[in-house]
């Protein structure tokens, strides 16, 4: 196998791991935004928690999709 190659599956692996740990962020935020708009009428900060998560999210979508040009991007000077 080559470089560029397991490189494409590795980091295909860390973008599905990213998504499967970002999952449980967007939930235990929204339902601490819920937990504070209950209790009082201003959210204040409360909302970087979720919002980081979906950062993570897309950053993990972008692994998957765009695997094929990281790894080229990390190997460019190696010849196939």
């Amino acid at each position: 196998m080559k470089t560029k190659q397991l490189a494409n599956i590795l980091i295909k692996i860390l973008g599905l791991s990213v998504l499967v740990h970002s999952i449980p962020s967007i939930i235990s935020g929204l339902v601490q935004i819920l937990q504070v708009r209950s209790m009082s009428s201003q959210i204040d900060f409360y909302w970087i928690y979720p919002f980081s998560a979906v950062l993570q999210i897309a950053l993990g979508i972008y692994l998957v999709l765009k695997s094929r040009d990281v790894a080229a991007c990390l190997f460019k000077n190696e010849d196939e």
